[in-house]
C-alpha cells in the first residue's frame, strides 16, 4: 500500500477512535458515563466544591477561575467558572450565582451549566454552625457536528474532502439539574459533603437514556494558628498558619482521594496537594486586602507525564467591603484556593 493511502487509513482510523471517545458516553452509558470538569484549587471555586459555602465569606465576593488540562495533547480539556455570592441576613443564608463552561477537543464537545444557589445558615452554639446549600442548574451539553470526521469523507487520494453519509442528531441537548451539601464549621475546622446531579440529568444526542450518574464529595480540613493574630482591620486572623485538609470524591465507577496541606505566611499561600496515584498539585497564591490571586500546576506522575505537559489553574477572586452585620454571622476560617 503506499505511504499516502496507509497515512490516510492511519488518520481515518484516529478520526473514527476520537468520535467514539467523544461520544460513545452520549449514545450508549453502558459503555462510558460522563464526570464533571475538574477543579483542583478547590477552594478557589468554593461554590463548585459543595453549595453550602455560597455565603460563607458573608461580605460580596466574585470569582473567576480558568483550568487548561494536558495541554500537550490534541484536543485538550479548558474550563472556565465565574461565580458571585454573599450572606444576605433577611434570608437567614447566603446566596450565590455559578457559571462553569467545559471545552472538549478544541469545542468539538461543550457543556455549559448556569446554577442559583441558596444556603441556609444556622448558628449551633457560639462556637459551631451548620450551613445547608440548594443548587438548581440549567444544564446544557452540544456538539460541534462540523469538526467531526468521518470514514466515508475519506478521498483516497486527497483525504477528508468528502460530504458524510452520517446522519447528524440533534446537537444540542438542554435539560434541569438538581444538587445539595451541608456544611459544619468552627473557628479552626470545617467538614462538609455534597450530592451532585440528584436527578441524573439524560445526555443524549440521540433520544435515548445517557444519565450524568450523580456525583458524591466529602471533604473536611483544620486550621491551624502559627504566632499571633492580626490585628486592625484583619483583627484575629492568625498571621500563620497551617491547614491540613482532606476530599473524596465518587462518581458512577470514579474514585479519587485528594491530601493536601496549605501553609500561610502573611499574604502569601503555598500548598501541596496528592491525587490518588495520578498527580501531584503545586499551589502558590497571595491574598492582600480585597485582592485573591493564585496559580496551581498538575504535575502528572502516570504513564501519560511525558505526553500531557500536565495542567494549569489560574483563579482571581475579589473580595467587596459590605456593612456591619446586623446579626450574628460566623465567617467560614477555611484555605483560599
Amino acid at each position: 500500500m503506499p505511504v499516502e493511502s496507509k497515512t490516510i487509513v492511519m488518520f481515518s482510523k484516529l478520526g473514527v477512535l476520537t468520535l467514539l471517545i467523544i461520544l460513545s458516553e452520549l449514545v450508549n452509558p453502558t459503555l462510558a458515563s460522563a464526570q464533571d470538569p475538574e477543579f483542583t484549587q478547590f477552594y478557589a471555586n468554593p461554590l463548585y466544591l459543595n453549595p453550602a459555602m455560597a455565603g460563607t465569606n458573608r461580605c460580596p465576593r466574585f470569582i473567576s477561575n480558568y483550568r487548561n488540562q494536558w495541554p500537550a495533547i490534541s484536543g485538550t480539556f479548558v474550563t472556565y467558572s465565574a461565580s458571585y455570592d454573599q450572606h444576605v441576613d433577611i434570608l437567614s443564608g447566603g446566596i450565590g450565582v455559578l457559571v462553569t463552561q467545559d471545552r472538549a477537543g478544541e469545542g468539538t464537545l461543550n457543556t455549559l451549566n448556569a446554577s442559583l444557589i441558596y444556603s441556609y445558615h444556622l448558628a449551633v452554639t457560639k462556637s459551631f454552625s451548620i450551613k445547608v446549600g440548594f443548587q438548581g442548574t440549567f444544564h446544557q451539553k452540544s456538539v460541534d457536528w462540523s469538526k467531526l470526521t468521518f470514514g466515508d469523507m475519506i478521498d483516497a487520494k486527497y483525504g477528508f474532502i468528502l460530504k458524510t453519509n452520517e446522519v447528524q442528531p440533534s446537537t444540542t441537548v438542554s435539560t434541569v439539574d438538581f444538587s445539595a451539601g451541608i456544611l459544619g464549621y468552627s473557628k479552626s475546622f470545617f467538614i462538609g459533603g455534597a450530592v451532585s446531579h440528584i436527578l441524573e440529568p439524560n445526555e443524549s444526542f440521540f433520544g435515548n437514556s445517557s444519565p450524568l450518574p450523580m456525583k458524591f464529595t466529602g471533604h473536611a480540613g483544620a486550621v491551624i494558628p502559627i504566632g499571633p493574630p492580626q490585628k486592625g482591620k484583619n483583627r484575629g486572623v492568625p498571621q500563620s498558619s497551617i491547614s491540613p485538609n482532606v476530599l473524596f470524591r465518587m462518581q458512577k465507577d470514579f474514585q479519587q482521594l485528594n491530601l493536601g496541606i496549605y501553609v500561610t505566611k502573611g499574604p502569601i499561600v503555598g500548598g501541596i496537594w496528592y491525587r490518588n496515584s495520578d498527580s501531584f498539585i503545586l499551589l502558590v497564591g497571595i491574598q492582600q486586602g480585597f485582592f485573591k490571586f493564585g496559580y496551581s500546576y498538575d504535575v502528572t506522575v502516570s504513564k501519560l507525564s511525558n505526553a500531557t505537559a500536565g495542567s494549569h489553574e489560574i483563579s482571581l477572586a475579589l473580595m467587596f467591603d459590605c456593612k456591619p452585620r446586623t446579626k450574628k454571622f460566623r465567617p467560614l476560617s477555611c484555605p483560599s484556593f
